[in-house]
């Protein structure tokens, strides 16, 4: 019993924490706003380079993600 119940505290602690963690982030990324030029550095970032329509698109999808959660 002294080895099971340490072990087994551990294992809640960090199925805990990690739910926690995932509930944060979430909740974060639902609250992110983004401007135009945000969402163009991102891009970059990843190697792709919008054009107006393309960021006007990212802009209403991102929009839309926010308004459903």
């Amino acid at each position: 019993m002294d080895i099971v119940i340490p072990i087994l505290t551990f294992i809640a602690g960090g199925v805990a924490g990690f739910a926690g963690g995932v509930y944060y982030l979430r909740k974060q990324m639902t609250n992110m706003s983004m401007d135009n030029k945000q969402i163009q550095q991102m891009a970059r970032q990843m190697g792709v380079n919008l054009n107006q329509k393309q960021l006007n698109q990212m802009n209403k999808m991102m929009q839309s993600m926010n308004k459903k959660k």
